[in-house]
């Protein structure tokens, strides 16, 4: 009898799970690897068990979907055909050397178990599927180090995750269509969002009215969040960004400002409102470490797939955020696509393009929608002049904005990794996660992805020890 091939799915939001519903679905042996104790990724992060949420559904919308993928995915463990391993935090991939039709024979995925990240657990795989999702990006700004500035996806994960209200009166910042969900959260919770300042100008989306009329849906949606932010009575001021947060020890009050057509501040425009809270977000960026630690193209700042979702790394392929963002229906397509791809090539099949048709019908919808929604909500082209030169960029290393300008301007350097060298900005635990766009921006030079050859921080002792098996 044939030994059942196995898959090792990174990441367990919409992508992921999508991908090893259908991959299992076809025999294909799956683990799910997740760093979070359970699934459901950001979008569909679960509150913690022991609060007892009555009502967790009310914090999401697609909840109907999340209940299939869980109770899909419930179905196939206990059919033994997938293997969640939650509080698992990837740090490499390993592709093994020799080939098997073609692909690479297998692959080690490492990773640290548990919150304390220092026992070492590694699984085996004859295929990889990078499902690492994104992150936020977040551009400082005078006093954006104060206790009460949270990024938006932080307030969301206290909402969902824990049922914390991070103050009570807060302003929502930033651009993007995140932001909506974001106020209108902290607004049913309870807390007072005394404006929504969002930098773009959401009437430039009449130009692109022959894609969004595509996607009704997606229109309804926002006329809801809309609707809601009109019924708790959020001032939303567009065109307009916050210039700085002020507070003795904590956040007290921001000011926000009005922008002219160059992304410009105008003067005698600034205005103070005071919060405890302040959630601002410029967008997300993808999660791309273990994809480029395995040699994995990148397409900008995304990893590069094919109409299978396959990388240019045989054996490996890549759904979701990380190979451009999107949102969840675009993931859950992406993930479909990716999971019937896997289960024919470890067949030695090539998939039917008839079984995935209509995914690969959303994907191409949602990729058109997202790329015209991107061109409308960027951050201000002149956010740079408000970092002072006394605002920390690289938290982490407590590194200026003045240290950076320094090595550009009196220095020479022209790329972030000179930058990197001369000032330590990007050095700390984050590894330029949270300042490598502020670093770019400042440093006039584009962003770079930095290939490194681990995803996470590893304790000396992990690779001194040998690694041990999951149960």
């Amino acid at each position: 009898m044939t030994e059942r091939r196995r898959l090792v799915v990174i990441g367990a939001g919409p992508a992921g799970l999508t991908a090893a519903l259908a991959a299992a679905a076809r025999g294909v042996g799956v683990t799910l690897v997740d760093s979070a104790p359970q699934a459901g990724g950001q979008f569909y992060r679960q509150t913690a068990p022991g609060l007892g949420a009555r009502r967790p559904q009310a914090l999401h919308h697609q909840w109907r979907t999340w209940e299939r993928l869980r109770d899909g995915l419930v179905a196939h463990i206990a059919a033994g055909r997938v293997i969640h391993l939650t509080d698992h935090h990837v740090w490499f991939v390993e592709r093994q050397s020799g080939t098997t039709d073609g692909a690479p024979a297998s692959f080690t995925v490492h990773a640290l178990l548990g919150p304390e990240q220092e026992e070492p657990v590694t699984v085996h795989a004859d295929a990889v599927l990078l499902a690492t999702g994104g992150y936020e990006k977040v551009l400082p700004f005078p006093g954006w180090t104060l206790p009460g500035v949270v990024t938006a996806g932080g307030v969301q994960a206290m909402l969902k995750g824990g049922l914390v209200l991070p103050g009570r009166t807060a302003v929502v910042a930033g651009t993007g269509p995140l932001l909506l969900p974001v106020a209108v959260g902290l607004a049913s919770a309870g807390a007072k969002v005394a404006a929504l300042v969002e930098s773009a100008d959401p009437r430039n989306l009449a130009r692109q009215a022959r894609v969004l009329a595509a996607h009704p849906a997606k229109l309804a949606e926002g006329a809801r969040y809309a609707a809601e932010l009109a019924r708790h009575r959020v001032r939303t001021q567009v065109r307009s960004t916050v210039v700085a947060a002020h507070g003795t020890g904590r956040l007290e009050a921001v000011t926000v400002a009005a922008l002219d057509g160059d992304g410009r501040v105008r003067p005698g425009t600034e205005r103070r409102i005071p919060c405890d809270t302040l959630a601002v977000g410029h967008g997300m960026l993808p999660h791309t470490d273990l994809a480029e630690a395995l040699g994995c193209r990148l397409d900008g700042v995304a990893v590069a797939v094919d109409d299978e979702q396959r990388t240019d790394v045989p054996g490996v392929w890549a759904a979701g955020e990380a190979t451009g963002i999107g949102g969840a229906a675009l993931a859950s397509a992406e993930g479909r696509i990716a999971g019937l791809s896997i289960a024919a090539r470890l067949d030695s099949r090539t998939p039917e393009r008839s079984s995935y048709a209509s995914a690969a019908k959303a994907r191409a919808g949602l990729r058109e929608f997202f790329a015209a929604v991107d061109t409308v909500f960027a951050p201000p082209a002149r956010w740079t002049e408000q970092v002072t030169d006394d605002t920390v960029v690289c938290r982490c290393e407590e590194v200026p904005a003045s240290a950076i300008r320094e090595a550009v301007d009196e220095l020479g350097a022209g790329d972030v990794r000179t930058v990197k060298l001369l000032t330590r900005a990007g050095m700390g635990w984050c590894q330029g996660r949270m300042c490598g766009p502020a670093v770019a921006g400042l440093a006039r030079c584009p962003e770079t992805p930095s290939r490194r050859p681990f995803a996470r921080p590893v304790p000396l002792g992990v690779l001194a020890r040998e690694p041990g098996e999951p149960s």
